[in-house]
């Protein structure tokens, strides 16, 4: 019995030792493949650090608004004769767009122009009697003081007369009428819109480190929503006082609206243009990569004992400014340097890659 169970020990641990040795060789196998084989390279595409000019800008949002804009309103109260004007209608200074019933006004100014007819043919009576020694200088002072009221009184009522009426303050384009015909209004009622639609004005913020660079005249470039074209105008006022809550200072410009495709009230993407330099590297935003430790790019360098071969390096890089689709590269990189610009996601430090094809297009918009 215990030769038997001798036995069944001896021939379990040969066959246990056979099944680790053949592990063993199996594993060992492998890994000698594995070392012999090639490793893949992950195929990438570059672009250059190179040292060019750099445009910077200084980008906001804002409000587009007309250069010049109110809210048309009366002086008097009444009943609303007549309107001569239509929505959207383009009006020119000086242009009567609405009337008031004048009636009493104007029966007060036929009035007033009698009483100053009266009273101008009794100061030439006077003064005529004056000159011949009859009339005294007081009697005559009394006639003229009388032609000079009868003259205010007749401005007055003219005055009075040109409240009722509801004239334009400037060219522009007049907006939907908020009154009719019968209605009666009181000085402060809303008659309609006036908008000057040929050139914008547009007002937005800044923060008040930039406010140095800040110039009258500099071009502005605004972009609006559901629109590709950019237009163009320039900085026509910075305030000279930081508004001590928010830190910001209050910037306004004018663009052209000849085609009057700007609406007031429309919202504004804008960028000033600041003066070029020279010598700044750039890169295209979606070639850094950020990360808990910093911002890094990859630089695809030849593999020190093997020329024919390349592979990706974690660089750590300094961001300066921003514009558009690229940014400054202020620490990091040495012009000529070339960095992957898309397929960095499958890349770990100093993993082989091939170049592709083609390159990453200079991206600047």
């Amino acid at each position: 019995m215990t030769k038997r169970f001798i036995i069944a020990i001896i021939l379990l641990a040969l066959i246990g030792g056979g099944l680790v040795g053949f592990n063993k060789f199996r594993e060992g196998m492998i890994a000698q493949f594995l070392a012999n084989r090639p490793v893949a390279a992950l195929p990438v595409e570059t672009v250059l650090a190179e040292a060019a000019t750099w445009q910077p800008a200084l980008n906001a949002i804002g409000t587009i608004n007309a250069a010049q804009g109110v809210e048309l309103t009366v002086e008097a109260a009444g009943i609303v004769r007549a309107i001569n004007f239509a929505a959207n209608q383009d009006v020119a200074e000086g242009d009567t767009l609405l009337q008031l019933d004048d009636e009493v006004q104007r029966a007060d100014r036929d009035a007033s122009r009698s009483q100053l007819d009266l009273a101008r043919a009794q100061l030439d009576r006077e003064q005529a009697l004056q000159s011949r020694g009859v009339a005294s200088d007081a009697r005559t002072d009394e006639t003229r003081a009388a032609f000079d009221a009868a003259t205010a009184q007749l401005a007055r009522s003219e005055a009075v007369i040109a409240q009722r009426r509801l004239i334009a303050p400037f060219d522009g384009t007049i907006g939907l009428p908020r009154v009719d015909r019968g209605t009666y209004v009181s000085p402060g009622t809303i008659i309609a819109t006036l908008q000057d639609l040929e050139t914008m004005r547009v007002d937005f913020n800044l923060p008040e480190q930039v406010l140095p660079s800040l110039r009258i005249g500099q071009q502005i470039s605004a972009r609006i929503d559901g629109d590709t074209r950019s237009f163009t105008g320039e900085v026509t006022g910075v305030d000279p006082r930081i508004d001590p809550g928010s830190r910001m200072v209050a910037v306004r410009g004018n663009i052209d609206n000849s085609d009057r495709v700007l609406t007031p009230g429309q919202f504004a993407r804008l960028r000033i243009a600041l003066p070029p330099e020279d010598g700044v590297i750039t890169l295209p935003q979606t070639a850094v990569s950020i990360s808990l430790y910093g911002d890094f790019v990859y630089v695809v360098r030849m593999v020190e004992d093997d020329p024919d071969t390349l592979e990706a390096r974690q660089v750590f890089v300094t961001l300066g400014r921003r514009d558009g689709a690229r940014v400054e590269i202020t620490e990091g990189l040495s012009e000529g340097d070339r960095v992957v610009s898309s397929g960095q996601n499958r890349l770990n430090n100093r993993s082989v890659v091939s170049l592709a094809e083609t390159t990453a297009p200079d991206v600047t918009e």
